[in-house]
């Protein structure tokens, strides 16, 4: 079990240098952005652009903060987020450009590689939900409020808006979240898909 703070975070460039990125977590552990298998971030966008391009690569994009964007492909496709955790999936080699709505954004980004890993991201507003580390990797990321998580026994934590909680299947257990009132949280589980033959 790993508890991962926000105030932990550390910034980066974004691939393409058009905004910043905080990585939460990647597989393999210090994996370059050519070389994961599975990635989960934080984004800030302050202006409109293109996102970085990244080959073979699942995307899946949730607004945190901000008056949102329209993310249009080349293709003409838009995904609008204009409201508190909407969610846009799309593959990371198509041309996406954002459009600010009203000001700079937060985001929060998940990716895996499709070759070698399968996700799901899931918007939590539960008051009380009871999780199985029944993949690879499991994290309840906080957006908002605050999640108090039980595990077996007395053991208690309380995750704050940004902080992240991992659990690997090898400290698979059942846990349960209990949100405050208005609290969300997102649910990603990662199975990867390498042949371990």
């Amino acid at each position: 079990m790993t508890i991962i703070r926000a105030a932990a975070l550390a910034s980066m460039p974004w691939k393409n240098g058009g905004g910043i990125t905080r990585e939460i977590a990647a597989g393999p552990p210090g994996a370059s952005l050519d070389a994961f298998a599975w990635r989960l971030s934080i984004a800030d966008v302050s202006a409109d652009g293109a996102f970085s391009t990244f080959a073979g690569v699942d995307r899946a994009l949730v607004l945190l903060d901000g008056a949102g964007m329209r993310l249009t492909d080349a293709g003409g496709r838009t995904q609008v987020l204009d409201e508190p955790l909407a969610l846009a999936r799309f593959p990371g080699e198509a041309p996406v450009s954002a459009s600010l709505i009203r000001g700079p954004t937060r985001d929060f980004n998940a990716m895996v590689r499709r070759d070698r890993a399968r996700m799901s991201v899931s918007v939590r507003r539960d008051e009380r939900w009871e999780i199985a580390a029944d993949c690879d990797v499991t994290f309840v990321f906080c957006a908002r409020g605050a999640v108090s998580v039980a595990l077996a026994g007395d053991t208690r934590i309380t995750l704050e808006a940004g902080d992240t909680w991992r659990i690997d299947r090898s400290d698979a257990r059942a846990c349960v979240c209990q949100a405050e009132v208005d609290a969300a949280w997102l649910h990603i589980r990662i199975d990867e898909t390498i042949d371990r033959r």
